[in-house]
C-alpha cells in the first residue's frame, strides 16, 4: 500500500485502522496544544500514539501531511458541533458571522495548536493536495451549514451558493494566518472577515 492510499482510504479501512488513526491524531493535537510547531515530531508522535514509526509513515507521509489532516478534523469537527445547534440570524451573513467569529475564538484560545495547524497550512505544497482539498471541503460544509441555518440537502446547495461558500472559507483562513503571523490582532481580523462577509452575502 503507498503512503497516499494509506492516508487517503483510511476512512473505509478496518476499525482497527480507524482507531490507530485517531490515536495518531489526538497525540498530534496533544503534541501541538504545548510545544506548537516544532514539538510535532514524527518520532513524538509515534511514540505518544503507540505505534511503530513506519507506520505513522504509512498513513501520513510527512508532518505537514499530519498537521493539514488534524487541521481537517477540527474543521470536520466543528461541523457535527454545529449540526446539533440551531444557527442564529436573520440573514445568510449574520448566520455566518456567527458561525465564524465563534470558530476563530475558539482557535484563537489555543494559539499553539492553531499556530501549528495553520503553519503546515501555509508549508504545504503539491505532494498535500489532497488533505488541502478535504480541508476546504470540510469549510465550504462549514459555511453552506451557516448559510441555510441547518445541515442542507446537497441537492438543494446551488453551484453559485457552493461558489461563495468557497470564497468565505479562503477569506477566513488568509485572516487566520494574518492574526497567526502578527500581521493583525484578533479584533482586527474579526472585522475583516465581517467586512468581506457582508459585501460577498449582500440580502
Amino acid at each position: 500500500m503507498s503512503t497516499t492510499n494509506a492516508s487517503a482510504s483510511d476512512d473505509f479501512g478496518s476499525a482497527a485502522q480507524r482507531e490507530r488513526r485517531r490515536r495518531i491524531l489526538d497525540a498530534t493535537f496533544d503534541l501541538a496544544k504545548t510545544g506548537g510547531f516544532d514539538a510535532v515530531q514524527m518520532r513524538a508522535v509515534a511514540e505518544r500514539a503507540d505505534v511503530a514509526l513506519g507506520t505513522l509513515y504509512r498513513y501520513f507521509p510527512s508532518k505537514i501531511h499530519l498537521l493539514v489532516s488534524a487541521l481537517g478534523q477540527q474543521f470536520d469537527q466543528g461541523a457535527e458541533r454545529l449540526a446539533a445547534r440551531d444557527i442564529p440570524g436573520e440573514t445568510k451573513a449574520d448566520r455566518v458571522l456567527f458561525v465564524l467569529k465563534r470558530m476563530s475564538r475558539g482557535m484563537q484560545g489555543d494559539p499553539k495548536l492553531t499556530e501549528a495547524l495553520t503553519r503546515a497550512f501555509m508549508f504545504a505544497d503539491s505532494s498535500v493536495s489532497a488533505e488541502i482539498h478535504k480541508v476546504g471541503m470540510s469549510m465550504t460544509s462549514v459555511v453552506t451549514h451557516a448559510m441555510y441555518g441547518g445541515v442542507p440537502d446537497e441537492a438543494t446547495v446551488s453551484a453559485e451558493d457552493a461558489a461563495i461558500a468557497r470564497v468565505i472559507g479562503d477569506v477566513w483562513l488568509s485572516t487566520l494566518v494574518a492574526w497567526v503571523t502578527g500581521r493583525s490582532s484578533a479584533e482586527e481580523t474579526a472585522q475583516h472577515m465581517e467586512t468581506a462577509v457582508r459585501l460577498i452575502l449582500r440580502d
